[in-house]
């Protein structure tokens, strides 16, 4: 299984960006998905999740900025963001989770300059 985050970039504060994961396999074999990001210096946060049947789950610190979401495509998850603040810089990794396994993607990096 693969995971592939793209979307990164360098943006203001109070500006948008879109990540994409894309996944090598249908995103429904995963029992969720999800972000996490890990600012210089400091451990790997979560950010989103979203599981099938179930609301999606957000960070305090991104709820009503962050939204998760499925493509229509059956192997991507997106993460638009929106009203960046500079504490969102990191890097932002995509994940899957199944029974008994985790799986990451290689991080996209994301710079929000003040």
């Amino acid at each position: 299984v693969q995971l592939q985050a793209s979307g990164g970039g360098l943006v203001q504060t109070g500006g948008s960006l879109r990540l994409s994961c894309a996944t090598s396999v249908r995103i429904f074999s995963f029992t969720s998905m999800g972000w996490y990001r890990q600012a210089p210096g400091k451990q790997r946060e979560f950010v989103a999740q979203i599981t099938t049947g179930y609301p999606p789950n957000y960070a305090d610190a991104v709820k009503g900025r962050f939204t998760i979401s499925r493509g229509d495509a059956e192997n991507t998850v997106f993460l638009q963001m929106n009203s960046l603040k500079p504490e969102d810089t990191a890097i932002y990794y995509c994940c899957a989770f199944a029974p008994g396994i985790n799986y990451w993607g290689q991080g996209t990096q994301v710079t929000v300059s003040s």
